[in-house]
């Protein structure tokens, strides 16, 4: 039976350390190796926290799959629009806004992991993440662009 460790790993600076080493030691893996794979996999994401699962398909070999996942909407709408973190009293203050490309991006980014059905669908959910956060889109509440989607004034 393949055994699987997941973790969150920071995008292209993984270590030998906690959580991956201790994990991954009693397999008999080469943890140093395994990390170069890892880095090398999620540099792409630097800066941000990405799942990984480590499987190993073949403990006898020592045959191993790094499946890397994608980083958390929240993770990546403040990437793209450069801020460290949403508004901690999302009334009273504006963590930063996007425009509506912007959000579509991010829901392109994310579909693979979303149950929504297709790319509107995700934009919505990526706009409810926006409202928790604070994110104003175009200038508006993400509550009211959401409106103006389900009414088809605007079109994803």
């Amino acid at each position: 039976m393949a055994q699987s460790v997941k973790t969150m790993v920071e995008g292209g600076k993984a270590t030998t350390g906690p959580p991956i080493g201790p994990a991954l030691g009693p397999l008999g893996l080469n943890v140093a190796q395994v990390v170069k794979e890892i880095n090398e996999k999620t540099k792409e994401f630097q800066g941000m926290r990405v799942p990984v699962t480590i499987t190993v398909v073949d403990p006898e070999t020592k045959k191993y799959e790094i499946t890397v996942g994608i980083p958390p909407t929240s993770a990546l709408l403040k990437k793209k629009l450069g801020i460290e973190k949403g508004a901690a009293k999302r009334k009273e203050a504006i963590a930063g806004n996007a425009t509506l490309d912007q959000i579509v991006d991010v829901a392109k980014t994310k579909m693979a992991s979303m149950l929504a059905s297709d790319l509107k669908a995700a934009t919505l959910e990526v706009l409810g993440t926006c409202v928790s956060m604070g994110i104003n889109v175009d200038g508006k509440d993400p509550k009211e662009v959401q409106r103006q989607i389900k009414a088809g004034e605007i079109s994803i």
